[in-house]
């Protein structure tokens, strides 16, 4: 934990606001009596927010989550499980419902305040605040690569410990011995001295009555006994067997089926529709108007343009109909955007530095640039991108007796919650949310946008609707991985050392930190000109690093091959202030043969990457051979700190391998007329199985603060493909996707 510094102390105060003039009132307490309502059923207590305990001692920890496909619950689970010393086998989790008292304030906490190690006595009124933040911003995400550095720092593991804590404490008052001689092993509680045994069931209720401790005894590293060894996902068996339900598996008494159509050009509205033809088609029941809309939760905010939606007996029917309406679209001033518009205008913001804002101004550039044997100069660009994950997007909705309940597979269930009940004219309490597993996330389900259109469907006719969008309607009405155009400048002396790196790009999203590079370059200027499009924009699979990845470790590659230098040793020589940046490149290069001989037209590539806490390193190999580019193999190495559950932390690197080289090969969406041309796979590719290239995954438990898991492998790996192919054939792919582009004479297929 980080020391409780001064300025740690005034930022807190400036956080609490006042907060510590009503100390108490702020405080927490035992909060299960409240909650208890939601999640406990007969035979269940409720001891802390996140863990309850039933009859049978079955320990059942509460996941502030949504599960995606990256099996966060098990993750979770294991680590409440070992501090609590449960008996694994005992353990289980289900996911938090979807209201205020159960909005994810670890998360808060973790990103407000940190590893800072705060006094005993102030622990209580900031856990109160954390709590009462929360809950005012409908915090209950599953994004940022947050779930197990952040909820399960901050809240699953100080869960356990405070339980266990409670048990043994409720079990010396029953037992009339010093609490220090209990201890909790394996789901029971022992006094040795007594001989005394006791189920951690036995105590449950008597635990529930007392204050969770403020500052519970955590296990260091080498007391693990849960955390850090591979357990068996318990969401897995459902999910082979079809008992696990998804948001598109819902069924309800009397539903309809919907699917909906919005306005071609972002930001359109609808300037006349015509029903007759759907309307005297069987099984057709109503052809509804959706208008531009617009939500402010604090996760997931989003414009909607104007739709029309088709309400009938069966998706197929609703489908058939919505193709029989006649639509008239308004026109709009982007009619005529296209693709290179696009870029030809981020061209022209960067030159006049338009809006310019600075990430990092450093040494003296000027007089570097002056004074350089040579200058590198480069332009690199990314496309904008869809997320296309495996479950359309769908919600069932119902709405009666001034009621709504909903049905949907979400990342911000708290967001969608608020989002649906603006949009019905509700208050949040009136809507009950029902999150389903997702069959894929990726950023594009927390926009509540096709929840809000099933839920005003529902009101319209008033009957249960299903509501299931195309995969047409999918990719072109998306809220898209920003495209980015981003220019570089850099000074080498005589040695080929960079003294100087420049670089000015199109729109800062999020994180701050992702055009910031960690070699070692006396003189920086980086920042971010001002060039907004009306194509709309949101969170994808590890955000801005998706594409700085890309733009930074590309071009320390161009810089290493114009020193002549070897790209490895070369970043490693401007790494002397990072040793575990050092250690994470060592161990996938080492591993990777880096430096043995390739045959011709083959070719290795590396990049370096940090984010999100987690350090990753790749090496790819690729055969470049006639018309076609094969990605061979892919050889990582991941640095998380800790990795609580070692296979799945590695599923999720390669899942995030597998996504990065889908949108590096081929992932392109383009505009024409205003409009995205792209409308299934035929046209949008994924990465194919065939295709998929050997991948080998190295984790470092370095005993650092724990990184995330879902996103770190994804930006680093476009970099390091393209370095692979310039090493193969000479030619520089400063563009993405590859797909299309000449390499030295080969044009790279599509899938």
């Amino acid at each position: 934990m980080g020391k409780w510094t001064r300025r740690a102390f005034l930022s807190t105060g400036l956080l609490v606001g006042g907060g510590f003039a009503v100390g108490v009132a702020l405080r927490p307490g035992n909060r299960t009596g409240e909650l208890s309502k939601y999640v406990a059923h007969d035979g269940e207590t409720l001891v802390h927010t996140w863990v309850k305990l039933d009859g049978q001692n079955q320990v059942t920890a509460i996941v502030p989550h949504a599960e995606m496909g990256q099996g966060v619950g098990t993750s979770l689970a294991q680590m409440l499980a070992d501090e609590l010393d449960a008996d694994w086998n005992l353990v289980s989790f289900e996911y938090a419902p979807a209201v205020s008292a159960f909005s994810n304030y670890p998360i808060a906490k973790s990103q407000l305040l940190g590893p800072i190690d705060l006094p005993d006595a102030i622990v209580p009124t900031v856990d109160g605040i954390m709590i009462q933040t929360a809950s005012a911003l409908d915090l209950q995400i599953t994004g940022g690569s947050m779930s197990v550095r952040g909820s399960g720092v901050y809240g699953m593991r100080v869960a356990g410990a405070a339980v266990r804590e409670m048990l043994t404490q409720a079990a010396a008052e029953e037992w009339g011995v010093p609490v220090d001689e209990v201890v909790a092993r394996e789901s029971q509680l022992i006094h040795a001295e007594s001989g005394r045994t006791a189920p951690f069931s036995e105590f449950a209720e008597a635990a529930a009555r007392l204050p969770a401790p403020a500052k519970p005894r955590l296990k260091s590293r080498d007391q693990f006994r849960v955390m850090g060894r591979h357990v068996d996902r318990q969401d897995i068996p459902s999910k082979v067997d079809g008992t696990a339900q998804f948001a598109l598996d819902v069924k309800v008494p009397d539903m309809l089926y919907a699917t909906a159509l919005r306005a071609p050009v972002f930001g359109g509205e609808l300037e006349r529709f015509d029903a007759t033809q759907a309307l005297q088609m069987e099984g057709v029941v109503d052809v509804v108007e959706l208008p531009a809309s617009e939500a402010n939760p604090f996760i997931g905010k989003f414009k909607a343009s104007a739709s029309v939606a088709v309400v009938a007996e069966s998706f197929w029917l609703a489908k058939l109909g919505l193709e029989a309406v006649d639509m008239t679209w308004k026109e709009t001033p982007n009619e005529g955007v296209t693709t290179e518009a696009i870029f030809e205008q981020f061209d022209g913001d960067i030159a006049g530095g338009v809006d310019r804002q600075t990430d990092v101004v450093a040494g003296d550039l000027a007089g570097a640039l002056a004074s350089a044997d040579r200058v590198i100069e480069a332009d690199y660009r990314v496309p904008f991108l869809a997320h296309t994950c495996m479950e359309p997007l769908n919600a069932t909705a119902r709405v009666e007796n001034g009621e709504c309940e909903i049905w949907v597979g979400c990342q911000s269930p708290l967001g969608f919650r608020k989002a649906v009940a603006d949009a019905l004219g509700f208050e949040p309490e009136q809507v009950t949310l029902n999150n389903c597993l997702m069959g894929g996330g990726f950023g594009r389900k927390s926009r509540a946008d096709w929840a809000v259109q099933a839920a005003v469907l529902a009101q319209k006719v008033g009957r249960p609707v299903q509501l299931i969008w195309t995969r047409e309607e999918d990719i072109r009405q998306d809220y898209y991985r920003p495209a980015v155009l981003s220019r570089f400048r850099a000074a080498l002396d005589a040695n080929g050392q960079p003294s100087a790196w420049e670089n000015t790009y199109v729109e800062k999203m999020e994180p701050v930190e992702a055009p910031v590079i960690p070699y070692a370059v006396g003189a920086q200027d980086i920042g971010a000109v001002s060039s907004p499009t009306h194509v709309p924009y949101g969170a994808w699979r590890s955000v801005d690093h998706s594409s700085h990845g890309f733009f930074t470790e590309s071009f320390i590659d161009e810089l290493a091959v114009a020193a002549e230098q070897d790209p490895v040793a070369y970043r490693a020589s401007l790494l002397d202030a990072h040793p575990r940046l050092q250690s994470v490149l060592k161990k996938a290069t080492d591993e990777a043969g880096w430096g043995q001989p390739l045959g011709p037209g083959r070719g290795r590539g590396v990049s370096l990457q940090e984010s999100f806490g987690t350090i990753v390193a790749h090496v790819v190999e690729v055969t470049v051979d006639e018309d076609e580019v094969s990605v061979d193999r892919v050889v990582s190495a991941a640095d998380p700190g800790f990795a609580v559950s070692p296979d799945g932390f590695a599923a999720q690197i390669e899942s995030g391998i597998v996504y990065g080289l889908t949108a590096a090969l081929y992932g392109e969406i383009t505009i024409k007329d205003g409009r995205v041309e792209q409308s299934n796979f035929h046209d949008y590719p994924a990465l194919r199985m065939s295709a998929t290239p050997e991948i080998e995954v190295y984790v470092i438990n370095s005993g650092h603060t724990m990184g995330g898991a879902g996103e770190p492998s994804t930006p680093g790996i476009a970099p390091a493909l393209t370095n692979a192919i310039a090493a193969a054939t000479g030619t520089r792919i400063r563009r993405l996707p590859i797909a299309g582009q000449s390499l030295g004479g080969v044009r790279v297929s599509p899938a």
